[in-house]
């Protein structure tokens, strides 16, 4: 987020100087495996029932505000270029200059219009797309301070629709004259959806005038069957509190056929060309192995309240499937000798597990890329420049970790990709990621606890600020999985029944594990004791709002019993 302190508004003349550089992929994306028909995965065009439409990602500067010291922080407002006849525009898009020019807006057009008689929310049914009636000024620039202060200004514009009409966009302007009515169109209230502020892009600080502040925007209903679409326009205000109802909306899907979702050959095509390289710590000894490995060398599955132990059959057709986790059930390592083989996994079995589904309406598709590890092994506590082994603290038996590709629908263009990191994540741009091969990504996994990282380095998981918490290291080595050859598609719903055979074991809702409850607060104390009597009490404050994991680990779930198999992840 660009907080504008110091701040000018900068006219058309200073663009050569400012502009970002746009962002390419490494490679040329390949001839994708194409259907017959004129629409489809990366034909360029989505049908979402009555509106089609097209993503466009070249753009026209129109004004910025930035700090006069530096022109590269600051953010930058533009409207779409090269509109193709027929569609039209349904608002502006706004980025930090610091970050490679990579967005996008949608354009819409009129593709299947209402049967006389139809009806909309009870309602005879009106066009899809309308001009607006009017124009509401949001903010000015030109309020902040005399002219000879700036050499540009910055106006915001509110699109109002006419009744039964919803704007998915705001319009930016260098100059105070409304815009055309033609500019933008408003989208019938009942082909959109809700909204919400995502990122804060920019934020304006001034004793002269109203505060400004400028967010992206992202569909509230996300997940697998999440019909909301972002138009990539941005939503700004003077006023607005969290909470509160958006003044603009998104696009709605009412495709059911999913029709610009991959097949089955182009998701092949996706992965082999995308596949990331999944890298271990060099000194990781807890490393991942196929599923079937794990329980054909002895894998056991208990059942509460009886005495009988089974063990789990090669496909994991013996497993207690559906249901949810009622703690009925649970595996374990062997009981016999090879229980300490298989902590240590077997990287040549290891494969990434992959479940394909629809994200944000369709437009886009997620490629989640599960790995399984038989074992987690303990922490590493950081305490300032000490770091400290834990010797129990953190393990658990069978650990499900994924990291997850966004591809672009509209060009099979790799968009992000997700790193889950424990209880939580973080979504990365594709110019932030770091390529190894062509348009393959590197994915760090951290030592014993295989959280998933972009780069290499030491990731706390509690106070960086204070220096305490739990460390993941990553880094690369020679213990490697090149997910683009080393993979299994087990679940792709949006295909049908059939398509995919999801393994036995997908359908095991319980726990991979037994519950472990650590000891840890002796072994905290402990470290307490050891350190210096002027930093005790303060680090038994920050102990004490340690992660959970600390204290202790339930058994884990498979990836069908989280909440992201369904659900967008957690960002």
């Amino acid at each position: 987020m660009f907080r504008c302190k110091c701040f000018r508004w900068s006219r058309i003349s200073d663009l050569s100087s400012r502009e970002p550089d746009t962002f390419l992929l490494p490679a040329p994306l390949p001839q994708w495996p194409q259907e017959c028909s004129a629409t489809g995965f990366a034909s360029g065009i989505i049908k979402l029932g009555e509106l089609e439409v097209h993503k466009i990602s070249k753009f026209e500067f129109v004004c910025g505000c930035n700090l006069s010291q530096d022109r590269k922080q600051g953010v930058s407002f533009y409207k779409p270029r090269g509109v193709p006849d027929g569609f039209f525009s349904l608002g502006h898009y706004c980025q930090p200059n610091n970050k490679p020019l990579r967005g996008y807006v949608l354009v819409a057009r009129e593709v299947a219009k209402p049967e006389a008689g139809d009806h909309c929310n009870g309602n005879p049914c009106l066009p899809a797309l309308q001009d607006p009636l009017d124009y509401t000024l949001v903010w000015s620039s030109s309020d902040v301070g005399s002219e000879e202060n700036f050499d540009g200004s910055g106006y915001f514009w509110l699109p109002q629709p006419p009744e039964g009409y919803k704007a998915l966009g705001f319009i930016a302007t260098n100059k105070p004259v409304k815009p055309e009515l033609g500019e933008v169109k408003c989208v019938r209230a009942d082909l959109t959806d809700e909204c919400e502020t995502h990122r804060l892009i920019l934020k304006t600080s001034s004793v002269l005038s109203e505060v400004l502040a400028v967010w992206s925007i992202r569909p509230r209903h996300r997940g697998m069957h999440g019909k909301g679409i972002s138009a990539g326009t941005f939503f700004c205000s003077c006023y607005w509190s969290t909470g509160e109802e958006l003044s603009i909306a998104c696009l709605k899907s009412f495709d059911m056929s999913l029709q610009a979702m991959p097949n089955l050959d182009q998701i092949h095509a996706i992965i082999r060309h995308y596949g990331p390289t999944l890298f271990f710590h060099p000194d990781e000894v807890y490393l991942p192995s196929s599923v079937q490995w794990f329980f054909d060398n002895g894998a056991l599955l208990y059942t509460r309240g009886d005495s009988v132990v089974k063990p789990i059959e090669p496909d994991g057709s013996n497993l207690p499937g559906g249901g949810t986790n009622d703690g009925q059930y649970w595996i374990d390592l062997p009981s016999d000798v090879r229980r300490e083989i298989v902590k240590f996994g077997n990287l040549q079995s290891a494969k990434l597990y992959v479940h394909v589904k629809p994200a944000l309406g369709g437009t886009f598709t997620d490629i989640a890329m599960w790995i399984f590890c038989p074992f987690n092994g303990p922490a590493t506590l950081k305490v300032g420049l000490v770091n400290v082994p834990l010797s129990k603290i953190g393990q658990h038996v069978g650990d499900w970790e994924h990291f997850t590709l966004r591809v672009s629908n509209f060009t099979g263009e790799l968009w992000s990709i997700y790193f889950s990191q424990h209880s939580g994540g973080e979504w990365v741009d594709a110019y932030d990621l770091e390529f190894i091969a062509g348009n393959k990504a590197t994915v760090y996994s951290s030592k014993n606890g295989h959280a998933s990282f972009p780069h290499p380095g030491n990731y706390m998981q509690g106070s960086s600020k204070l220096g305490i918490g739990i460390r993941n290291d990553a880094a690369r080595s020679n213990l490697c999985i090149d997910s683009s050859t080393k993979y299994e598609i087990m679940a792709a719903e949006y295909l049908g029944h059939g398509a995919v055979s999801e393994p036995c074991w997908l359908q095991y809702m319980r726990e991979w594990g037994p519950t472990i409850i650590y000891d840890s607060r002796k072994e905290l104390e402990k470290i307490v004791d050891r350190l210096p009597v002027m930093v005790r009490n303060s680090v038994q404050n920050i102990f004490d709002k340690l992660p959970v994991e600390l204290f202790k680990e339930e058994g884990p779930t498979g990836p069908k019993e989280k909440n992201n198999w369904v659900g967008d992840e957690r960002w």
